[in-house]
């Protein structure tokens, strides 16, 4: 028993989902299941805490999750409580990338989401505490807390460390970047494989500002992260205090109430996006935080975050679009020093809640500004004062688009299209040098049914910044970029083209408009042209006529409001937690 058992709260069984398993003669069979693995009668008396891991083989980013998780056991004991581990899925981008399995991505959110919130329902645990590391997984773990509405931690197993590569840090963008520098022949192959040995040195997620840091700083932000924990690098020994803390402090909210939706308020979600376009985050970003705002019952779609973006500063000098990684951002102070100035500035609300039972006002207070870090601009005197992310809207896309500004010097584009209806077609036409400089790049049919599962497009961009030609061309989809994309890279096109959006109507040659300061996209195509492309085209039948693939394509709605797969809080009759 631990030293401070006096100090525990008593929780009151009947008001707690264990109950159902744990309580009465008639949950006997149940109880026999529970000493079979060795607990005792004062254990299966406590509240049961579901520690969920996202821990795996796949990738560098999920290998010490499960580690982290098992320390996390330690910290729910100690607060009196049970913890109870099991793990889901995860779909490793970097691995994904660039061929069919990416279409497996963001289905896995889904599948992440969807696979925690039946684990805790089938065994009617009291509160959750979660451990992801790549992209999808973070945002599928916040949304089946909100979902589930038990008191809830999100815990991020942290960033990789960067590689080295003469006299630079590197990262996985690097690597994808010299496949393109390859093909042009700016390069011999052994300067490839020796990059790829150096530029990812152990465990953690890829360092850039991409979509896990992106979405590791939302956790902090929107309040369901400690304080200043998600920042710190995966290989950092101080990751087990973290979890440890996390455990113990899950046990505290159990005994307060407090839950997921009572911190993820509408302003919660957009100091999150505030977050997201001062980094100069991931275009993810604004597919997550809809899609998590659907499980609370939150109007909060791709024009709301976008709304958001064009009034806050980008000040954080992270790459892809700038020179630092999550270590350096770590070391400047993490996310809570970038809120910091954010607040000072009256561009962030201090009075939302968050999972250390103290306001993020309060939180900020016990930080003192850095001057001398390099990371962090003072939002008074930012890189640029329009946000690292910004949404447009026009008659390619009336349902919105996204592109990340960050680092771009160029903000208008205008060129003739080249089109192509897959990613992989692209990327050929890319190796075999026939894109032309000035054109617009097309890829459709990679949209969220379309694809299905609306893809990244990072080998493509990187390939394209390898030969060259990153500034020198446009491209555009219904599908999703990386992180790690840089250049005029515009995703989340809708409607998509699948379901007969603008995109599937554009032909070679076509001039299109873009002007990422006034928010615009424009196809230069008359009405009537439109309107007589539009009765000759015929829905297209994808490869996934089974399978999960398909069951998503069936359910999946459209980027704007964050392709999320059922109707969210808004229908809802019940309240997991409340059963």
């Amino acid at each position: 028993m631990p030293d401070d058992a006096k100090k525990l709260p008593t929780f009151n069984k009947a008001k707690l989902p264990s109950r159902h398993v744990t309580e009465g003669p008639e949950r006997a069979p149940h109880r026999s299941y529970f000493y079979a693995m060795g607990l005792t009668a004062e254990e299966i008396a406590r509240p049961f805490v579901a520690v969920a891991s996202a821990g795996n083989d796949s990738a560098p980013c999920n290998t010490t999750l499960d580690a982290q998780a098992d320390v996390c056991r330690e910290g729910v004991i100690a607060g009196g409580g049970t913890p109870r581990r099991f793990n889901t899925i995860t779909v490793t981008d970097g691995i994904a990338m660039g061929h069919q399995g990416m279409k497996s991505s963001l289905v896995s959110r889904e599948v992440i989401a969807d696979s925690v919130e039946l684990s805790v329902r089938g065994h009617a645990y009291d509160a959750l505490v979660a451990f992801a590391g790549c992209d999808k997984s973070l945002p599928g773990m916040m949304m089946a807390m909100l979902r589930l509405n038990v008191p809830s931690i999100f815990v991020y197993g942290g960033s990789i460390l960067p590689g080295h590569y003469h006299g630079k840090d590197v990262t996985v963008k690097d690597v994808f970047e010299i496949v393109g520098k390859y093909a042009a022949g700016n390069c011999p192959l052994s300067e490839v494989h020796e990059l790829e040995r150096v530029a990812c040195p152990g465990h953690g997620a890829c360092g850039g500002q991409y979509t896990a840091n992106t979405m590791a700083c939302v956790g902090e932000a929107i309040g369901l992260s400690l304080p200043n924990s998600n920042m710190m690098p995966a290989p950092y020994k101080d990751r087990a205090d973290i979890a440890r803390a996390a455990g113990r402090q899950v046990m505290n909210l159990l005994a307060q109430n407090l839950r997921p939706r009572d911190i993820c308020t509408k302003a919660a979600f957009e100091n999150a996006a505030r977050v997201v376009a001062a980094t100069g985050g991931s275009t993810n970003g604004a597919l997550h935080l809809p899609a998590m705002a659907n499980e609370v019952g939150i109007d909060f779609s791709l024009f709301d975050v976008a709304e958001i973006f064009k009034s806050t500063p980008y000040i954080a000098d992270l790459q892809p679009g700038g020179k630092y990684v999550a270590k350096d951002m770590y070391e400047a102070g993490g996310v809570y020093m970038l809120m910091k100035t954010l607040l000072s500035e009256g561009l962030f609300d201090g009075s939302c809640m968050t999972v250390n039972g103290k306001t993020i006002g309060e939180n900020i207070d016990q930080v003192t500004w850095n001057p001398n870090q390099k990371v962090i601009y003072d939002a008074k005197k930012p890189i640029t004062k329009t946000g690292g992310v910004v949404g447009l809207r026009g008659t390619l896309a009336p349902e919105g688009a996204i592109v990340k500004v960050a680092g771009m010097h160029r903000l208008q584009f205008e060129g003739p299209a080249q089109v192509f209806d897959c990613e992989e077609d692209t990327f050929a036409a890319v190796e075999k040098r026939q894109i032309k400089e000035g054109s617009v790049i097309v890829i459709r049919y990679e949209g969220p049914k379309g694809g299905p599962g609306m893809r990244e497009m990072l080998s493509t961009t990187a390939a394209l910044y390898g030969l060259g030609m990153g500034e020198k061309v446009a491209l555009i989809t219904d599908g999703r970029f990386s992180g790690a994309t840089r250049g005029f890279c515009i995703g989340h096109v809708g409607p998509e083209a699948a379901i007969g959006g603008p995109i599937a109507l554009v032909q070679d040659g076509d001039i299109i408009s873009i002007d990422a300061e006034k928010g615009t996209i424009d196809l230069k195509v008359d009405e009537k042209t439109l309107a007589e492309r539009k009765k000759a085209w015929k829905p297209r039948q994808n490869d996934y006529q089974s399978g999960a693939l398909w069951r998503y394509a069936q359910n999946v709605g459209p980027a704007v409001d964050g392709a999320v797969t059922h109707p969210g809080a808004k229908t809802e009759t019940h309240i997991y937690a409340d059963l």
